[in-house]
């Protein structure tokens, strides 16, 4: 790479992530910070080398075709690539990078920050105390549900779902888990594997979801599974909204059937279903799950130095496609 090279950053990325392009390539700075689809997408890319973009810009068939011939590069500020179409890069030459492993910990971090804030009612205890509707201590006031004895149900036991089970241990929780395949011993540390979700969720006090958006998980959380999980589950998601069925756990946590959920994704963000709104057992945060200061700042420098080995000739880490 030399500083010839162009490369497009379509999003304010943090400073740090800025000022290490701005050094080392002809970086182009999206001006406004707007989230660009479509043919600004395309019109931007133009004389680019290569693009740092984020999830919330979405490289269709339609962008990708449309993309200059002189970019050769696309390397995601995120982990999932829902956003890109892997095949159209292909049939175009475009590689395509992300930035896997970054995120465990900040992830893991915010699925026991949901856990406990769903169990323990705070979004009806913040606004008890910001309306000045609270009246003092009774024996039986907003009672939660404690984790510690409970048991722990992790939807995807990759490295994330292992780092909540590892926080999850220290509440003294008992983990339970499925994944597409059972872990070594010396990875699960005796947590409980089931061989189907199905059966998993039979024995699931609390859900952690962290597996993958697939075919097979799109919607998994519908009102069919609902109906196996023990009575007053709390169920948390920092993987994708769409594994959810809104409608069905909406209505679930209207009914009593579900006690809480702790939300960080929703399908169809920063669009949420509005049936969420009202409910004081459903804690929502705006997908913070990696949203810390060293964490954007990996994710950023995990990109470039993807982009640094295309531009020396070598094959980028986290190469897609």
């Amino acid at each position: 790479m030399t500083k010839l090279t162009k490369i497009l950053l379509t999003r304010h990325f943090p400073d740090a992530v800025i000022e290490r392009a701005r050094r080392d390539y002809d970086m182009t700075l999206n001006p406004d910070d707007a989230a660009w689809q479509g043919d600004a997408l395309i019109t931007n890319a133009e004389g680019m080398d290569g693009i740092l973009l984020s999830s919330s810009n979405k490289f269709t068939v339609d962008v990708i075709a449309g993309l200059p011939d002189s970019v050769k590069i696309l390397a995601t500020f995120s982990v999932g690539y829902e956003h890109l179409d892997l095949e159209a890069a292909r049939s175009r030459g475009i590689l395509v990078t992300n930035t896997p492993d970054v995120l465990t910990e900040s992830t893991a971090d915010t699925a026991m920050m949901l856990l406990l804030n769903a169990a323990r009612r705070v979004r009806e205890s913040l606004e008890m105390v910001t309306t000045g509707n609270w009246v003092g201590w009774t024996p039986t006031q907003l009672l939660g549900i404690q984790p510690g004895g409970r048991r722990l149900a992790i939807l995807g036991m990759g490295r994330i779902g292992r780092a909540v089970a590892h926080r999850a241990r220290a509440f003294g929780m008992e983990i339970h888990y499925h994944n597409r395949s059972r872990l070594s011993p010396d990875l699960e540390l005796g947590a409980i594997y089931h061989a189907t979700p199905e059966d998993l969720f039979r024995h699931a006090d609390f859900l952690s979801i962290n597996c993958k958006m697939t075919p097979e998980t799109t919607r998994l959380i519908n009102s069919d599974t609902l109906d196996l999980f023990p009575e007053n589950p709390v169920i948390v998601n920092t993987a994708r909204g769409g594994i959810v069925d809104d409608d069905a756990l909406i209505a679930a946590l209207r009914s009593g059937r579900i006690a809480a959920v702790g939300l960080d994704v929703f399908e169809g963000e920063p669009k949420l279903n509005p049936g969420y709104m009202g409910l004081t057992n459903a804690f929502l945060t705006p997908h913070i799950g990696s949203a810390t200061v060293d964490t954007r700042n990996a994710m950023g420098f995990r990109a470039l130095d993807n982009l640094d080995a295309y531009f020396r000739g070598e094959k980028p880490g986290d190469r897609l496609v």
